[in-house]
């Protein structure tokens, strides 16, 4: 337990660098920069960050647990499966990246407009800053965190909470030191003119983020769900373009109240009718596929009946809103040496994807201890026991691990 604790937490502060991350902690950062010259309201920001993170990553395990409690095979990322949640995220990041660019302002405050206001609101600013990272953060696997979490999801309850918890501690332990510690924030810049500029550039990151999300939405539902987020998002944007007018009282006497009315009324009607547009369906078709290389979709009575029949069997355990997956895919599986190897030692490439809920995936995956994706198995030709690859893997070591499992046929 303690080992898994250990990991969970180094984990954690791994998940930082993570490019699933990067929007949401960058915001972070900015709110540091802040108060690098007020211990008080630098502490303020950590503290809310901690909070958010830390009720965030309890609240997400806690539901884990109870689903697979449940008979349900989930596990890490298990929200992601689902088309609402996906929408919903989409369009909150897409706000947060309107915020960035200045169209609204997240706790303005009247007297001061167009200042960034440090009092109460930064804690909940902070906070909410926290729970948006450990949402997008859900996609990404860092190093040692599968281990971790695959030992927690057989662990009884109250252990797993444990281990999550140091999870939560570790992610949050960066930003969290700099702000409690004074000492350390005089290693960052000062505040200054200059953050107005980097906070409207961090918003094309946040809109990345937005992009990939929606993608992910096509290939889980389909063009009819990808038609009503893209108008969804329309109107989210023309709503935030309103409440910053109505912040800045663009208009004499009460029409600034209107506005806000306006505003609540045009989140809602986008907001109520998602769970009844957005629902799983059939996928976008996909460009996976390659000539080179024929990927066979996987199931588990697929690889039994494969097994041990002088072929290698390599199976890509992926998801469309796994970043690690799909930088694995570009930067390694997809690369010609790979290809090569596949070909001349004849391995059967197998797919499973877990873009939306597959149990099969989940079940397997907690077999072999690992509690998030990707995950990748060999199975050598002579139908013994299977090897899992590292989760962050390079050409040479998929080339080696298909060439040892030719050979033991």
């Amino acid at each position: 337990m303690l080992t898994a604790m250990l990991a969970a937490f180094i984990g954690g502060i791994i998940l930082n660098l993570m490019p699933c991350v990067f929007p949401v902690i960058s915001l972070k950062a900015l709110g540091l920069l802040r108060h690098t010259d007020n211990a008080a309201s630098a502490r303020r920001e950590g503290l809310g960050f901690l909070l958010g993170v830390v009720v965030t990553m309890m609240a997400l395990a806690g539901i884990l647990l109870a689903a697979r409690a449940g008979g349900a095979a989930v596990g890490w990322g298990f929200q992601l499966q689902s088309p609402l949640v996906i929408a919903l995220l989409s369009l909150v990041i897409l706000a947060a990246a309107l915020n960035l660019l200045g169209v609204f302002e997240v706790g303005l405050s009247v007297q001061r407009v167009g200042s960034v206001d440090v009092g109460r609101g930064a804690f909940t600013r902070s906070a909410l800053t926290g729970a948006l990272a450990i949402v997008v953060a859900t996609p990404c696997a860092a190093p040692f965190m599968a281990s971790a979490i695959g030992y927690a999801l057989v662990q009884p309850p109250a252990v797993a909470l444990v281990i999550f918890f140091a999870l939560a501690i570790g992610f949050a332990a960066p930003f969290t030191l700099v702000s409690l510690f004074p000492a350390l924030a005089k290693f960052l810049p000062r505040p200054g003119a200059w953050m107005d500029v980097l906070k409207r550039g961090l918003a094309f990151p946040m809109f990345g983020a937005y992009a990939w999300l929606v993608w992910v939405l096509a290939q889980q539902a389909g063009s009819a769900a990808l038609a009503t987020l893209l108008a969804a998002s329309v109107v989210v944007a023309f709503a935030g373009w309103l409440y910053g007018m109505a912040q800045h009282r663009h208009f004499a006497g009460k029409s600034h109240k209107v506005l806000f009315a306006v505003t609540a009324l045009l989140i809602i009607a986008v907001i109520a009718p998602l769970p009844t547009l957005i629902k799983p369906g059939a996928g976008l078709a996909g460009d996976q596929l390659t000539a080179e290389v024929t990927k066979a979709k996987w199931t588990p009575q697929a690889v039994e009946a494969q097994r041990g029949h002088g072929k290698a069997i390599f199976v890509d355990f992926t998801a469309s809103w796994c970043i690690t997956c799909q930088v694995n895919e570009k930067t390694s599986l997809s690369t010609q040496a790979v290809k090569e190897a596949i070909a001349k030692t004849g391995t059967l490439y197998m797919v499973a994807d877990s873009t939306k809920f597959n149990p099969d995936v989940d079940d397997t995956m907690s077999e072999f201890g690992q509690g998030g994706l990707p995950m990748y198995l060999v199975y050598p030709a002579d139908g013994g026991p299977p090897k899992v690859l590292p989760q962050v893997l390079t050409p040479s070591i998929v080339v080696n691990a298909l060439n040892q499992a030719s050979k033991k046929a």
